[in-house]
C-alpha cells in the first residue's frame, strides 16, 4: 500500500502545488474532508477556506475560493476559482481592504453596484476568518 498520492492544486493564475504528498485537507460545500492514499473516488465542490497539504514531514495551508475537488485512490485534483498560500497574505492589508470594501458598499448609487460591493465585503471577510482561524 502507497503511503503518498499525487496533488495537483491548481488556480487560473499557476499550478501551486504538483507533487506526491501524504495527506490533504479539503474545505467542501459539505464539510472539510481528509485526503489519503487508496481514497474512493470523490468529486467535491469547493466552500471559501483553508487547504491543508502534508507530505515529507511538512504542513502547508493555502487559502482557496470556490473550485472543484476530484480524486481516486491515486491522485487528487483541486481546480480553484481562487488559490494562494496562506503566508503570503497579509492581515492588516486584509483588514484595510475590508475597511474600504464597507465603504463601498455604503456609497453604492444601485443594487447592481452594491450587489458586487457586498461580494467582495463577504470574500474579504471570509479570507480575514480564515487567517485568524490559521494563525
Amino acid at each position: 500500500m502507497a503511503d503518498t498520492f499525487r496533488f495537483d492544486l491548481v488556480s487560473p493564475e499557476r499550478v501551486l502545488v504538483s507533487e506526491d504528498v501524504s495527506e490533504v485537507i479539503v474545505p467542501s460545500n459539505e464539510g472539510d474532508f481528509g485526503m489519503l492514499p487508496n481514497h474512493a473516488p470523490i468529486i467535491a465542490s469547493l466552500r471559501p477556506g483553508a487547504l491543508t497539504v502534508r507530505g515529507s514531514g511538512s504542513e502547508r495551508k493555502y487559502f482557496v475560493r470556490g473550485g472543484l475537488a476530484e480524486g481516486g485512490p491515486e491522485q487528487l485534483t483541486v481546480l480553484a476559482q481562487r488559490a494562494m498560500p496562506l503566508e503570503e497574505l497579509d492581515p492588516e492589508k486584509i483588514a484595510q481592504e475590508i475597511q474600504w470594501a464597507k465603504e463601498d458598499v455604503e456609497d453604492a448609487r444601485d443594487e447592481e453596484t452594491r450587489a458586487q460591493a457586498v461580494d467582495n465585503l463577504e470574500r474579504l471577510e471570509t479570507l480575514a476568518e480564515v487567517l485568524k482561524q490559521n494563525a
